[in-house]
């Protein structure tokens, strides 16, 4: 299996162009079509109310969506440029929700590369990357809003507990995991048997993974002291892992499907890309 068909999400924030770096580096790395996707957001407003506002407003309104719409094309043809053309790509701008319309394209492509949303920007939607990630079906790769990635899935920590969603992430990343130069497959207070993280906490997926060619080392954390999330942040800094893969756990709550909070925080707290599936 191979990646053959990416997306990235493409946004007036100044991270966008390291974004789409990464997206091109991993489209060239696999052979792969790369769709850059901008989603203006339409106002959420009634026909009726629409009728309120004079032709000049609505005429601004959207002249600077077409702005935004051509500012975030400009900087992804000019990193399309600067890879030298050796990644075949498209551009799309659509307007409407940005979740669902994101969710919507990722549905067509292998793999998906999204923003970490940026705490001092009150205009993106704090919760965009999980609805992706919930919405779309696809693994999605998230890249923090600050600092400079210079590989992607050379050093690579597996977040394992055994469950469904972390079976799926292993599985889906399973292109970049045979790619990698190392992988260590770690677990936070594990325990054995049918309800814990495998009758070999660690070792039952790492050898999983060797019969697909890719050496894993599985090892185990104690921390009963610290938030399991936290403590999976804290060892893959230790060992300049430069990507995490884990699944991404989520419930229903008043009918909605949302993250779990140990998911949610991680998204919040990660300094290096994280690829999730759900």
């Amino acid at each position: 299996m191979a990646y053959k068909n990416l997306l990235v999400l493409v946004d007036e924030a100044a991270s966008a162009a390291l974004r789409i770096d990464l997206a091109l580096s991993l489209a060239s790395a696999f052979g792969a079509h790369l769709t850059g996707l901008y989603v203006g957001e339409s106002p959420a407003l009634r026909p009726s109310v629409l009728a309120e506002f004079p032709p000049q407003v609505l005429e601004m309104l959207s002249r600077a969506g077409r702005e935004s719409a051509e500012q975030a094309k400009a900087v992804f043809d000019q990193r399309l440029r600067g890879a030298g053309g050796a990644v075949a790509a498209e551009w799309r701008a659509v307007e409407g929700d940005v979740g669902e319309i994101a969710s919507l394209h990722t549905r067509y492509a292998d793999l998906a590369i999204v923003g970490q949303v940026d705490p001092d920007n009150p205009v993106t939607d704090p919760d965009l990357p999980e609805q992706i990630i919930l919405g779309s079906g696809r693994p999605v790769i998230v890249v923090p809003y600050a600092g400079a990635f210079k590989t992607l899935g050379e050093r690579v920590m597996v977040a394992w507990n055994a469950s469904r969603e972390a079976t799926r992430a292993v599985n889906d990343a399973l292109p970049l995991l045979e790619r990698a130069s190392s992988v260590r497959v770690v677990s936070v207070n594990p325990h054995g048997g049918l309800a814990g993280h495998g009758p070999l906490p660690g070792a039952d997926i790492a050898l999983h993974l060797a019969r697909h060619g890719v050496r894993a080392e599985a090892e185990t954390i104690v921390a009963e002291d610290v938030r399991v999330d936290d403590a999976l942040l804290s060892h893959a800094f230790d060992m300049s892992a430069d990507l995490i893969v884990m699944g991404a756990y989520g419930h229903s709550r008043l009918g909605e499907f949302v993250l779990g909070g140990a998911t949610r925080h991680m998204l919040r707290q990660i300094t290096i890309p994280v690829f999730m599936s759900h």
